[in-house]
């Protein structure tokens, strides 16, 4: 289909088109046609801000002594805010008001991190001894940037699906 008739601007040097309503593309990242490296940076992006919360949730809960579970939840609870506050401020910046930022950042971003958090965290739990190592343990450490590593490798491809039907980073590659 040639989209040269519905072009509506361009996005990091990438045409942005209407193909269909409330269904963007972005120079071929859209409708089947995203790459694996833009689905890459959109994973890379979202793991970043993830990998800050739950880093900073487990030193937290680490460092206060609290238990398993609460320490958890405050580190799945700061990988949220801090991977949709990537891409709110990335999008507040671009001129999108508070509201309509806070829309795309939740679409953009809720499933990656949702995925993320789960195969993160699971192989911390289910890494034995990873739970209740410290600080200073290298188990912690390659309990939690393992996690991180698989969870790249099982996002990316979910972010390449979403992205190619317009969903996900699709929804904010437009605003940043």
């Amino acid at each position: 289909m040639d989209h040269s008739a519905h072009h509506t601007g361009t996005a990091h040097g990438h045409a942005v088109h209407q193909d269909h309503p409330g269904r963007t593309t972005h120079g071929g990242h859209g409708q089947g046609g995203a790459t694996w490296s833009t689905a890459a940076k959109a994973t890379l992006h979202c793991l970043t801000g993830c990998a800050i919360g739950e880093i900073l949730g487990m030193v937290i809960g680490t460092a206060l002594l609290w238990g398993n579970v609460p320490t958890m939840i405050l580190a799945i609870g700061l990988a949220f805010l801090f991977g949709y506050s990537f891409t709110l401020f990335a999008v507040l910046r671009a001129g999108l008001a508070l509201k309509a930022a806070i829309k795309v950042a939740l679409a953009a971003d809720t499933v990656s991190i949702a995925v993320m958090e789960f195969v993160d965290n699971a192989i911390i739990a289910l890494t034995p001894g990873a739970m209740d190592a410290h600080l200073s343990d290298g188990l912690f450490w390659s309990a939690l940037l393992g996690g991180f590593a698989v969870a790249f490798l099982i996002t990316t491809p979910v972010n390449k699906w979403m992205i190619g039907r317009g969903k996900g980073h699709a929804v904010a590659h437009a605003y940043h």
